[in-house]
């Protein structure tokens, strides 16, 4: 999973940044997400292996500290650039006149520099709460990453305000980025269905399907790992932690997947890509 994961991102990215037809904003906003999807990944999984293959399952305070801030950051960073996603293609359907005039490469960086700056000061007072803890009982993690709530309740301090801060954040946060998107969305369908033409319908939700795939990935594991930790006392540790693991290893691996297969432009930049190198490997020396 690890493999594909790294390989679609990586190819989905340097098609990206070197196509000059698509610096379009979708495949921008594309890229941003597969760079937070390359760091949640990366940040995860090389330790899993190393916990499954050479049972290296130690790990120290700062490194799980600095474990937990990057999975953290992206996560957020992948909700906010999912909004921003829906708010391109609502533009793209609902005022497609102003689309360019609205959605500038000057616009694009600086919603990418809001999407860095809000995970960043999000998560970042995290480190310092987790940091003033004191740890006197087991410091056994019931997880194979460092998770902030779980490494909370291995204190023996009161965490009532850990606790209040991840409501908050899950509140104010990654809910108000559902809600917008749902809102986003229900523009879009009354926009669509408002087209005179069943072509014209069908064309303008073929463009926002690979997104919706996307956000439906990353909301429903992510979902269903936050309610397996809070009924983490009835539902044995094993599927905790395979759902746990879920949303940190299946929308990395088949963003780029979807992508590919449903987004036209995309899929034939990378046929192209495997056709070159496919003829440079059989010319004749």
């Amino acid at each position: 999973m690890y493999v594909v994961t790294l390989f679609g991102n990586s190819l989905l990215l340097f098609i990206i940044l070197t196509e000059q037809s698509l610096h379009e904003p979708m495949y921008l906003f594309m890229s941003m997400l597969v760079a937070a999807d390359l760091l949640l990944s990366t940040t995860t999984v090389p330790k899993m292996l190393a916990i499954f293959w050479f049972r290296a399952g130690e790990i120290s305070f700062a490194a799980c500290l600095t474990q937990m801030f990057f999975i953290h950051v992206s996560f957020m960073a992948e909700s906010a650039i999912l909004l921003a996603m829906a708010f391109d293609r609502y533009v793209a359907i609902c005022d497609p006149l102003r689309y360019t005039i609205l959605l500038t490469k000057s616009v694009i960086g600086k919603m990418g520099l809001a999407v860095v700056t809000r995970s960043f000061c999000t998560i970042f007072p995290l480190v310092f709460l987790v940091k003033r803890l004191n740890f006197c009982r087991t410091n056994l993690l019931p997880h194979n990453y460092c998770d902030y709530m779980a490494m909370a309740r291995l204190a023996c301090d009161d965490i009532t305000v850990h606790v209040w801060y991840g409501v908050a954040v899950a509140i104010f946060i990654i809910s108000l980025d559902a809600v917008l998107i749902a809102v986003s969305y229900g523009l879009i369908l009354r926009a669509v269905f408002r087209l005179p033409s069943k072509d014209a319908r069908l064309k303008a939700l073929h463009t926002c399907s690979s997104h919706v795939c996307v956000i439906l990935m990353f909301y429903v594991s992510s979902v269903f790992s936050s309610l397996a930790h809070q009924f983490r006392n009835i539902i044995p540790g094993y599927i905790v932690n395979l759902l746990a693991n879920f949303y940190v290893l299946i929308p990395p691996m088949l963003n780029p997947i979807v992508y590919g297969v449903t987004t036209k432009e995309v899929l034939k930049r990378v046929i192209n890509v495997f056709y070159r190198c496919w003829s440079r490997s059989s010319m004749p020396s």
